[in-house]
This record gives C-alpha cells, sequence and structure tokens, in this order.
C-alpha cells in the first residue's frame, strides 16, 4: 500500500470515529473491557441508550484497536478484545505438565525407597503381581529413581533406587529421613497394631555386600552378544559379571 493510501485510509478511519457518538463509544469500549465473556449487539443495546448505533460503534472500534496491542474481535458472532495475534508470544508462558502417578507408580516408589537396593524382581514379589515395564519409566522419566546396582546372583539383574532428586522433592536429608512406623501410623497408613512380624526396612545409599555398582553401557554389551552368540549356542562365550 502506497503513502497516500495510507494516508488516505487514515482520515477515513479517524472520520468514522468521529461520526460515532463519541459518549456511546466510550460505554462500548466499558462494556466489552469488563466483560468476562464476548458480548453480542442485543447484549450491547439493552446497556447502552436507546437508539445507540451498535454496529456502528463496533465498527469504529474495531477501526481504533486495529494496529494496538489489543484488538476487538468478531468471535462466534460476539465481541471482545483480545491481546493482537503479533504479540501473543510475550504472554506465553511455559509450564511443566503436571503428570499423575498411577496406584501401580506410587507403590513402586514406595517400595524403591524403603527397600533400596530393590530388584524388578522383588518389586513384584512384594506387591504380589506382575509389573509393566512402563511404570519404571515414568519413575526414571520424573527422575525419582535411578539405576543404581547390580545383583550379584544369576542373570545379574539391576538394582532401582531413589535419587536426589527424589529427597528434594520430599523435603527429606537422607533415605534413613523417610518415615517410621510412628510416622506412618499418625499419618493414617499403617494400623495402630501392625501385624505380627512387620518391620519398616531400612534402606541405605550404600551398595549392599552382593551389589556391584552399575555401569553405563553393560546393557548394550549383553544384547549385542546376545546377538551374535545366543544364549542356548554352545559356544556362546560368557558374559561379563555373568554366571553362566
Amino acid at each position: 500500500m502506497s503513502s497516500v493510501a495510507k494516508m488516505i485510509e487514515t482520515i477515513e478511519t479517524a472520520m468514522d470515529a468521529e461520526q460515532a457518538n463519541p459518549e456511546h463509544l466510550r460505554m462500548v469500549e466499558a462494556l466489552l473491557f469488563a466483560a468476562s465473556e464476548p458480548l453480542d449487539i442485543k447484549a450491547l443495546s439493552t446497556s447502552l441508550p436507546e437508539g445507540a448505533d451498535v454496529p456502528g460503534l463496533l465498527k469504529a472500534l474495531e477501526e481504533v484497536y486495529e494496529n494496538r496491542g489489543v484488538n476487538l474481535c468478531c468471535v462466534a458472532g460476539k465481541y471482545q478484545f483480545r491481546t493482537a495475534s503479533d504479540l501473543a508470544f510475550l504472554l506465553r508462558k511455559e509450564q511443566p505438565e503436571q503428570k499423575r502417578l498411577s496406584k501401580a507408580a506410587i507403590e513402586t516408589l514406595a517400595i524403591i525407597a524403603y527397600h533400596q537396593p530393590v530388584t524388578r524382581a522383588e518389586i513384584e514379589d512384594i506387591r504380589g503381581v506382575a509389573m509393566s515395564k512402563g511404570t519404571i519409566d515414568i519413575l526414571m522419566e520424573i527422575g525419582w529413581i535411578k539405576i543404581r546396582g547390580r545383583k550379584r546372583t544369576p542373570g545379574r539383574p539391576v538394582t532401582f533406587g531413589t535419587t536426589d532428586a527424589f529427597l528434594v522433592q520430599f523435603g527429606l536429608e537422607s533415605v534413613n529421613h523417610l518415615p517410621g512406623v510412628d510416622e506412618l501410623k499418625a499419618a493414617g497408613f499403617l494400623e495402630a497394631i501392625p501385624p505380627s512380624g512387620f518391620d519398616v526396612p531400612n534402606p541405605t545409599d550404600e551398595l549392599g555386600p552382593d551389589e556391584d555398582p552399575f555401569v553405563e553401557g553393560e546393557d548394550e554389551l549383553d544384547e549385542a552378544l546376545e546377538e551374535t552368540f545366543p544364549a542356548s549356542d554352545p559356544i556362546a562365550p560368557m558374559r561379563p559379571g555373568h554366571d553362566d
């Protein structure tokens, strides 16, 4: 658009605004600003003096706010002030997605916290049901659990434990500060008289006597050897750290 055309458009817009009743224009503007939802012409008409040219007033306001930080927009036949689309980035707020843990994930987290170091098989044995791989994946994605070692047993299963992020989330100095029997009773998580032989385990950050530290890349090496030499192959080489 040429400079002359822009000038003509500006003059016409100003003339339209001037032709509209200034007081009525202010009233429509106030109503739209104060409204919590879009207003249609009928709703605006009921609040304006009889004979007010509501369509003309709305057109004048649209032109006045056309190049402002907020624009008067018509949505579903109703009118509302909205942030100019090219300035939406200024009001965008990034928020972490809130994920609600499933019952299985909460139970698994509690078992890992109190029984660490603990293997997948031990978690399933305590819960009494098989555990889907997704449960562990979710807890690791959140950053509350980690692979901490391997048991010195056939198959060398990995052991799980909690992370520093877990301690920060729940305001704990260390895993030794997890709620004990008395605190769990007071919170209503345990019966006043626990079953005979019941005891709260003592978790630890230290490697257990039958636990080796986890080595990054060991799983990939096992998978590569399994593809090259299946376990059923009589000439398969012994896996590092396995009791084959």
